[in-house]
């Protein structure tokens, strides 16, 4: 059973729906969802928010959060999540933003690095952060999806 099938019965068994809050993954934790048949059921939204405006227009997250922290960071993560589930009927949402390379890294933010939080109703937002190292955008963006869904499957696990 894929990722993404586990996580869809854990929603099922909850009567949840997911959002998603994208942007270095560009849909691809939507797509995993949504190529499972009956995904219907669990999934309410996805959101690729790749550009900073989107991010501002789509999910509400302040641009003075992006000035000061950066598109790639905690904050901005906690942000688009929480963004995610105002914006949908979803229960529980994550998002994703990162640089997924070959160019746009720095010294301080290296291509690799990526932000995740996964937020659901009447629950502390959960943050992390994964440096996955210059291994290619595809693979990048491949382990950053798996990530993803793996920690909606950890929350889906231990909320009540």
């Amino acid at each position: 059973m894929s990722i993404a099938e586990k996580v869809i019965d854990a929603l099922r068994a909850k009567s949840w729906k997911l959002a998603t809050a994208e942007s270095c993954t560009g849909g691809m934790v939507a797509a995993a969802i949504t190529d499972v048949a009956g995904s219907s059921d669990v999934f309410d939204r996805g959101f690729v928010t790749y550009s900073n405006l989107s991010k501002a227009e789509m999910l509400g997250v302040v641009p003075a959060l992006i000035a000061t922290h950066g598109a790639v960071s905690s904050q901005v993560a906690r942000a688009m999540c929480e963004g995610a589930l105002h914006y949908s009927k979803a229960q529980i949402s994550v998002s994703i933003t990162g640089i997924a390379g070959p160019i746009g890294g720095s010294a301080e933010k290296p291509v690799g690095l990526v932000h995740f939080a996964v937020a659901s109703h009447g629950h502390s937002t959960v943050t992390s952060e994964m440096q996955f190292g210059d291994i290619g955008r595809t693979e990048v963006r491949t382990k950053a999806r798996d990530f993803a869904l793996q920690l909606v499957l950890d929350q889906l696990k231990v909320l009540p």
